[in-house]
This record gives C-alpha cells, structure tokens and sequence, in this order.
C-alpha cells in the first residue's frame, strides 16, 4: 500500500499522514524533526541528534514529541528495493483528550523528568494492524471521513500504551517537562539571531536553572547554545539556496558577526563551505526532500 500510494510531495489524502518512498541512499540532510510517528515498512534509515544516532528498520517505529533539528538519511535503498514509510503528525491535544478519557490505572505513571524528544522500538503487531487499517482507507473514500479519527485515535493508544509511552504521554500534558522545555524550544527558534543568557531562557521555561539544564539536555541531547547554533545555520542553508553569492549577509543575518566563524560551523554541520553547499544546492544535489524523520 505504501509503495502504491506514495507521491513526490510525500502527502496522502488522509490529513496529517505522509508516505515516504525513496529508491537511492541520499546524503545526511538537515531538517526538523516535527512531532510525528514514522515506522519503516522497508528499507531504513538513520537519525543523528546532538550526540546521539538513532537508527531504525524494517518493522519499527520512531517518536518525536517535540521539533528539533535533526540530520538523517535512508539506508539499504535501491531502485528494486527502495525504503517505505509511514509517518503521521502527533497531535498533542488528541492525545491530552485520550489520557483524559482513560480510567484510572490505564496508564503508566510519567516520570517526573523530561523523557528524551526521539526514541525508537520495534512496533507491535497492534500498531501495524491499527496504521495498515488507516492505510487501507486511502482505497475508499467513501469510510475515510467516519473512520479515520478512529484509526487515528487507535494508533495514538497503542503508542501511548506502548514501549515508548512516556514520550509520547507527556506531549498531551500541559505542565509536563517536556511543555516547559517546548516552550523555551519555540522562544530559541523566534529569537535564534540575538545572543542569550541560560537565566533568560530558563525563565522562559518556568523552571529554575538546574532544572532547565537537566530537562533541556535530556530532550534535546543539546545545550540551548548547541541549539540556537544549530537553528541558525538551517536557517542559513535555507537562504542560501536563493542568495547563493551572499555568504557574508547570510551570515551576518542569522546572528554571525564574524564570516570565518560562520564558514567553519557551516562546513562541520554541512561537510562543506558555505559556497560549495551553495553551488551543490542550485545544482540540485543538496536539500534531498526530508521524508520521515
């Protein structure tokens, strides 16, 4: 069904849900993560955050409860075998209603700490059954509306449920770490230009210092100062690709004063100088459609 239906802007009829398939190994390529379930029906793919690499096949499952960039690629593809997934936006007030609904003692106690933003495992037979289901509603237009929020909401269960839980649970609740931590994400990514204290950005999260440290590295596997920098040269490639002979500018806009600094960041996130990625991307060679995180 995923080789069926997949198309090259990776969307489906059904909202919220992507199919990825894709024939040849590309490069590591930099994106967002979004928050999203992608399971690997073939194929597989790796998925580099901070210092940490997360790696996952035919038959499991990856979870993102919050935006962070990330830098992947497919493995094992190739054009009579090419690497299929499945992936679907994680709603964090469908799952605070579904936790809400549940009696006492269906779920597990979240711990008190933020649990890590990506996690991977292999998928049980109850969610394959419940995303081939919602899968299967792509052939008929006529159920799609009635039955796809109960798919969906299915699908939801067995993640938050299931081996990866806490970090799928604690994005349905508002005053969990991991809100706190989202909250200082979103004010890194709007202010990522300007130089910032930690006691800023901590006071932004609603938590104490000490704690902010803790939590944010347990999610992001970054300090906020790996963070911001990683933000800023993503948003530099992204301006690149349409203002190729501006390097300095480019620099300069994204919160670099000095260009060699700028050059040398670029070069170790990216693997090449600012105008040789530049002249790759107008070539076509560079910024590979992120599929599925």
């Amino acid at each position: 069904m995923l080789g069926r239906h997949a198309r090259p802007d990776l969307t489906t009829a059904i909202d919220g849900v992507r199919i990825c398939k894709t024939d040849h190994t590309h490069s590591p390529e930099s994106s967002m993560s979004g928050t999203v379930l992608a399971v690997i029906a073939q194929g597989g793919k790796r998925l580099a955050l901070g210092d940490r690499v997360y790696e996952y096949g035919a038959g499991q499952y990856l979870v993102a409860s919050i935006d962070l960039p990330v830098t992947g690629h497919v493995i094992d593809a190739a054009p009579n075998n090419p690497t299929l997934g499945f992936g679907m936006t994680l709603e964090p007030a469908a799952i605070a209603e579904l936790m809400l609904q549940a009696g006492p003692g269906d779920l597990p106690r979240s711990p008190g700490t933020a649990s890590p933003g990506i996690a991977v495992s292999d998928a049980p037979d109850e969610l394959l059954d419940a995303i081939v289901r919602l899968l299967r509603l792509l052939d008929r237009p006529r159920d799609r509306k009635a039955l796809t929020p109960l798919f969906k909401r299915e699908i939801l269960w067995r993640l938050m449920t299931g081996e990866q839980g806490d970090v799928v649970r604690q994005l349905g609740l508002a005053d969990s770490s991991l809100n706190h931590i989202t909250r200082a994400v979103q004010w890194i990514r709007e202010n990522y230009t300007r130089p910032f204290r930690v006691e800023e950005v901590a006071q932004v999260s609603g938590m104490s210092v000490s704690a902010f440290h803790r939590n944010f590295q347990a999610v992001t596997a970054m300090t906020p100062i790996q963070f911001q920098k990683q933000i800023r040269l993503q948003e530099a490639r992204l301006l690149l690709a349409n203002r190729p002979n501006d390097i300095t500018g480019v620099g300069h806009r994204v919160g670099y004063d000095s260009p060699s600094q700028f050059s040398r960041e670029y070069r170790r996130l990216f693997g090449a100088p600012p105008s040789v990625d530049a002249v790759r991307m107008r070539s076509g060679a560079g910024l590979a459609a992120a599929a599925l995180p």
